[in-house]
């Protein structure tokens, strides 16, 4: 069998289960599974496998395998790319989207209008994708980042480590545990209804952390417990930003107009749906 084969053979095995991303998701696994780059495969996709191959094609047949079962890619690979960084993931955290790095766009964009150095309050922050990546593109931020699960901490702090972001952690729901005040507050938090989360697709409702998505019976709950408590923790003028479900903004927006924020506005993600409501507070 050649790798072109074994290439192939994978994705007829995802294809049969129903897997949208079939091409891709085998792919990933064979790299993964090989230590294998694209280039490094199209030199050698002819080559018949030997028996130095074995226990590597093993062991891609049974991640191909465990993939067929909805366990998420990136469970398998142990890892995603945000913001052009490679982030560890674990069943613990919620998988990073690409949706949300129109978050970190905007933050950086409200970093860059201050006169100062900014100080960012990251809530909800899971793997830590969001902090890190501000850290590392706004170098001389003070960023902080709270989440109540230790385990989804033990991550991020992974994160930062291995991408050598300067970030404080703090255990913490919400707020509870945060002190001093900030230029910025970013945020996704859960915003799944509980009524909804048992329509997710099986890789989500069944692999991702119930509590890194469920937002409550409207999926408003965490929007009104930082909208709430946010000017507490803002300096004068300061910026909160809030990744949202794409049918949320105008209950998000009402929200943050009847706590007093202005110039409220909302960012669209790059399939044009609404991302990202954001709102000044004037102390």
């Amino acid at each position: 069998m050649t790798l072109a084969a074994l290439l192939s053979q994978g994705e007829g095995i995802l294809r049969d289960a129903g897997i949208g991303e079939t091409k891709t998701d085998a792919w990933y696994l064979l790299s993964a599974a090989a230590d294998l780059s694209r280039a490094q495969y199209l030199l050698r996709c002819r080559e018949e496998l030997g028996e130095n191959d074995r226990e590597w094609t093993k062991a891609y047949l049974e991640l191909v395998r465990r993939r067929a079962q909805r366990i998420p890619l990136q469970h398998l690979t142990g890892t995603q790319e945000f913001m052009g960084f490679e982030f560890v993931v674990t069943p613990q955290v919620l998988i990073p989207r690409q949706d949300t790095e129109i978050l970190v766009e905007e933050a950086l964009q409200a970093a860059k209008l201050l006169k100062r150095p900014a100080r960012i309050l990251d809530l909800c922050t899971g793997s830590g994708c969001v902090a890190v990546s501000l850290k590392l593109l706004a170098e001389q931020a003070q960023v902080t980042a709270g989440d109540v699960s230790g385990e989804a901490l033990a991550v991020a702090k992974k994160n930062a480590a291995l991408l050598n972001a300067q970030v404080t952690f703090v255990q913490s729901d919400l707020f509870a545990g945060i002190d001093g005040v900030f230029d910025i507050i970013v945020s996704n938090p859960p915003y799944i209804p509980t009524a909804e989360i048992g329509m997710l697709m099986p890789e989500v409702r069944d692999y991702e952390p119930a509590l890194a998505l469920d937002g409550g019976a409207d999926g408003l709950e965490f929007y009104r417990r930082i909208i709430r408590e946010a000017p507490s923790y803002l300096n004068r003028e300061g910026t909160l930003l809030l990744e949202i479900g794409c049918l949320q903004a105008e209950a998000v927006t009402r929200l943050l107009l009847e706590s007093g924020f202005s110039d409220v506005q909302c960012k669209k993600d790059l399939a044009g749906l609404d991302r990202v409501v954001q709102g000044r507070y004037d102390k």
